[in-house]
């Protein structure tokens, strides 16, 4: 039998800080933040007309950075809740998503190990799905429909309409269409059949997911 616990785990003792759990998260983002400013120090940024590559990344990095801000003014003047035990399933998944990510959207190489550029089409539905194996309730299922609905979104939104130079799909595909047709609609295309098999896969095995039964009391007794 289960203990149902009331109430928020507070911060223990009386010292400035009131929520040490916003507090470490805050500084965390912030170091985040201040990373992905310092790599695209170099990139550059462009104009809302003529995007360039580091527009994107680094106005993100400021959102998260300032949000991160935020966490940790509300970590000396919120009550929260206090530290508690880290696990490293969360961490080592969500790196090697950003890893994968890394070397599967262009070539790479390191060493004698060599990767072909894949593109946002592989890269995108491979992270999102090592990504939300982060947390232990994640389901196969579910993450492969949400990387196929997700990733013709991106691929419309920075390959169509930003005319981002992000690769979108290995140049093997475009063979798989007429000659004729310009990159923009193999694009949209290929994003039509992705978002044509989220639905596929949804409608097909939304019958088979099992309905869960409630076997407990109101007394709280299985």
């Amino acid at each position: 039998m289960s203990e149902v616990i009331s109430g928020d785990a507070r911060a223990a003792g009386g010292g400035p800080v009131r929520a040490p759990q916003s507090l470490i998260g805050g500084l965390l983002l912030i170091a985040l933040a201040a990373l992905a400013l310092y790599l695209t120090r170099d990139l550059d940024q462009g104009t809302l007309n003529a995007m360039g590559p580091a527009m994107l990344p680094r106005w993100l990095a400021i959102g998260v950075g300032l949000s991160g801000l935020a966490l940790v003014v509300f970590g000396f003047l919120k009550e929260g809740d206090a530290l508690e035990r880290w696990s490293l399933r969360g961490p080592v998944f969500v790196i090697g998503a950003i890893l994968a990510f890394a070397v599967t959207i262009r070539p790479f190489s390191f060493g004698g190990v060599a990767t072909p550029g894949l593109g946002l089409l592989v890269s995108g539905p491979l992270a999102i799905i090592l990504g939300g194996f982060a947390t232990p309730e994640a389901r196969l299922r579910d993450l492969v429909i949400l990387a196929l609905s997700l990733t013709p979104f991106c691929m419309v939104l920075f390959g169509d309409l930003l005319n981002l130079p992000i690769p979108v799909f290995p140049q093997a595909l475009t063979g798989l269409f007429p000659a004729d047709w310009s990159q923009k609609a193999v694009l949209r295309a290929t994003a039509a059949i992705m978002a044509a098999v989220a639905a596929a896969v949804f409608l097909l095995s939304r019958g088979s997911r099992r309905t869960r039964i409630d076997v407990a009391d109101h007394s709280g007794r299985i």
